[in-house]
């Protein structure tokens, strides 16, 4: 017998549970990976934001986006940079009666120690110590002028005054600058030492703030032109700010009048001197000239700023002063805004042949039009499925539903033209071995009430008799025809002895209600896409912007240099292709609350849309449950 060990169990070793970790940690997962890439399940995508990406990767896309900000950055402050550089437009407006713009200029070129003159047209000043050149605009309290100035300025500069309200009018400009779009805006104080005692400047800044953010929010600091440290901010803010520009104004290309030389002669061009802003400048496209008009571009000539050598005490002109940079040629935009004679009457020799085609029934196309689609015609059957077809002999209905018509094969003699009518109507009977689907349940007779009302009997009156009644409704009628027709329009009363079908159908019927010049009118089938293609257009070629150019402009008329005023500035807008011509616009036009006037039916309105001013009047229409809303009639 064998002698067998004895042990006790063991009652207070506890064998402990290995270490898990909640996250595998970066080397388990790599070794854990052996090399392979994890891929998503298939059908399955992610964004770029939802996709892990690894260290490196996130790494070199933020040195992307870095390299594509910079090369933005740098696109749009070349334009300022060196000494052929062009100049930041600044625009100075007066919202109050006591804003003294000279004033204001004057205290800005101090706090840099620049010295300069004073003048009523646009001028240019060169800040030596951060490189750039400033060309202010001084504005008088004009909305004209002001639309004028800001809309071709770099940065919007507002005055107001520590101790005179805003009024009406300069809530107008302001709203006004709102409504146009302007560039990057910045607030100036005057007056502000003059308050007294000095605790109240706090308030009366805060005040101040409080009411130009109720129009610009962005607006975070006002600055004083009685401190010259803010006055050297703003300087610095305008020189080194990328201005944010305007949409409609940078698909174009503009630029500001820096010098006017009007015409001598009847023949002779009017030239405006400035620098080419936006797009590149062509010489095929019309320009606008401020409010005077559209007219042709004879040629674009360089005018370089005489420049002063080492020595010299007189400035010396460039001797490409006279070089031509770019002259129209077989492809330049003509003045006309309508469609020629010739065009518009053959356009409606066209169109009268078209309404005698559409408008005169055929006896080859007989039913109803109604919106260029005919129903109810007699020459097709009313559904295409009972269209005969192709079908094996001895084929039913239920087996022929399952051959189109391209699967058939046509060898011809096992082929039969089966005719897609309802069987039912046939003489074939329906035994008991086809089942329930073929009967139809007798209507009940009896013992069961009708939902429909009780059916009069149907008389079947002769003509006499029937033209008779007729005459009697119309005679006891409240309303009269011409009251009926007034509110339903499109609704018309044949004869009882005429078919609609057979009736003649005048398409064109508001032809003779048309405007004079409403064929002439500028046809746009596919807006977007034609605005797109023409933008695109005037991306490419033309003038270089940041070149000072000398534009010559054809048949500018006297007027021009009569209504000139050396204080209100003039611009010069080009204009994409067919811009210039008329069309029909509608807009929407939203009455401000703070107009408590009303505007009355057929009042001329001037409306802003960008570069173009333009008058139109507007039609009030009263509007019924029963009418149509029209578009209001406008001059394009």
């Amino acid at each position: 017998m064998s002698t067998m060990s004895h042990s006790h169990r063991s009652t207070t070793k506890v064998s402990h549970k290995p270490f898990k970790s909640k996250h595998a940690t970066k080397s388990a997962l790599r070794n854990a990976a052996k090399g392979k890439v994890a891929g998503t399940e298939k059908g399955q995508r992610k964004t770029p934001h939802q996709n892990v990406m690894s260290k490196f990767d996130r790494r070199n896309q933020a040195k992307q986006h870095r390299l594509t900000k910079q090369k933005e950055h740098l696109e749009e402050t070349s334009l300022f940079a060196g000494r052929d550089g062009a100049p930041r437009v600044v625009a100075i407006v007066p919202l109050c009666e006591d804003s003294d713009v000279s004033f204001a200029i004057k205290q800005l070129n101090e706090s840099l120690d620049i010295e300069a003159d004073m003048e009523e047209n646009p001028f240019r000043v060169s800040v030596d110590r951060f490189k750039q050149k400033l060309q202010y605009v001084p504005l008088k309290r004009d909305l004209n002028a002001v639309l004028d100035g800001t809309r071709v300025a770099d940065f919007v500069v507002v005055m107001l005054s520590a101790g005179v309200e805003v009024d009406p009018l300069g809530e107008l400009m302001l709203r006004s600058l709102e409504s146009q779009g302007m560039s990057t805006l910045y607030t100036i104080v005057q007056g502000l030492d003059k308050i007294e005692p000095a605790k109240q400047k706090t308030q009366v800044l805060g005040s101040l703030k409080s009411y130009i953010t109720h129009f610009h929010p962005e607006q975070e600091k006002l600055y004083s032109l009685d401190s010259r440290q803010e006055c050297s901010n703003l300087m610095r803010s305008l020189c080194n700010t990328t201005p944010k520009g305007v949409r409609w104004r940078d698909e174009r290309s503009w630029l500001l009048a820096e010098d006017i030389e009007f015409a001598s002669s009847g023949t002779a061009s009017t030239v405006i001197t400035g620098v080419v802003r936006g797009k590149g400048l062509k010489a095929n496209r019309l320009v606008q000239l401020g409010d005077h008009g559209v007219f042709q571009i004879e040629k674009i000539m360089a005018a370089p700023i005489a420049k002063k050598k080492k020595g010299e005490a007189m400035a010396v002109e460039d001797i490409h002063a006279e070089e031509i940079l770019e002259v129209p040629d077989e492809d330049q935009d003509e003045l006309l805004d309508l469609a020629p004679d010739e065009a518009m009457k053959g356009d409606d020799n066209d169109d009268d042949m078209d309404d005698g085609a559409m408008s005169v029934a055929t006896t080859a196309k007989k039913g109803v039009l109604l919106d260029d689609h005919h129903y109810f015609s007699d020459d097709n059957p009313l559904d295409p499925t009972q269209q005969p077809k192709k079908v094996p002999k001895g084929t039913s209905k239920y087996q022929s539903a399952w051959y189109l018509g391209e699967d058939v094969s046509d060898s011809g003699s096992d082929m039969e033209d089966y005719d897609m009518e309802d069987e039912s109507s046939g003489s074939e009977e329906i035994g008991p071995e086809d089942g329930l689907e073929g009967y139809a349940p007798k209507p009940p007779t009896e013992g069961a009430p009708s939902e429909y009302p009780q059916s009069e009997m149907f008389q079947d009156l002769d003509e006499d008799e029937d033209a008779k009644q007729l005459a009697a409704f119309r005679k006891n009628r409240k309303v009269d025809e011409v009251e009926d027709d007034k509110e339903f329009p499109d609704e018309i009363e044949l004869h009882p002895g005429v078919a609609a079908r057979e009736s003649e159908w005048v398409e064109d019927e508001d032809r003779a209600h048309e405007p004079e010049d409403w064929r002439r009118l500028l046809r746009v089938p596919d807006y977007q896409g034609s605005r797109s293609r023409f933008t695109r257009e005037a991306l490419v070629g033309g003038v270089a912007p940041g070149t000072r150019v000398a534009v010559h402009l054809k048949n500018v008329p006297v007027t021009f240099e009569k209504s000139y005023k050396p204080g209100q500035p003039v611009t010069l807008v080009s204009l994409l292709r067919h811009e210039q011509k008329k069309t029909v616009v509608n807009y929407l036009i939203n009455l401000s609350s703070d107009y408590e006037k009303s505007v009355k039916s057929k009042e001329e309105l001037i409306v802003h849309p960008a570069t173009r001013p333009t008058t139109c009047t507007n039609t009030a229409a009263t509007y019924t449950q029963a009418s149509r809303p029209w578009p209001p009639s406008r001059d394009p």
